[in-house]
């Protein structure tokens, strides 16, 4: 049952994080330029939603790294 929740968590971090990924702007700019995300060269990086995207990403990256580990040691 355990086994079972942790995939799911697995899962939904998996996809999650694909979507944060998505959504930072890179060079050519990101799906975040759909949704306000763009203000230019000068401030790139430098905004409030991009510093709270960057931290959701680690947080969620951290979630999935460890579930990862976790799951590893249960399926030995």
């Amino acid at each position: 049952m355990l086994t079972a929740v942790i995939v799911v968590v697995q899962i939904l971090a998996c996809l999650a994080l694909i979507f944060l990924v998505l959504m930072h702007s890179g060079k050519g700019g990101g799906l975040s330029d759909m949704f306000g995300g763009s203000v230019g060269t000068a401030a790139a990086g430098s905004t409030v939603v991009e510093k709270n995207l960057d931290r959701i990403t680690i947080t969620v990256a951290v979630i999935f790294g460890f579930t990862n580990l976790i799951l590893i040691l249960r399926l030995q």
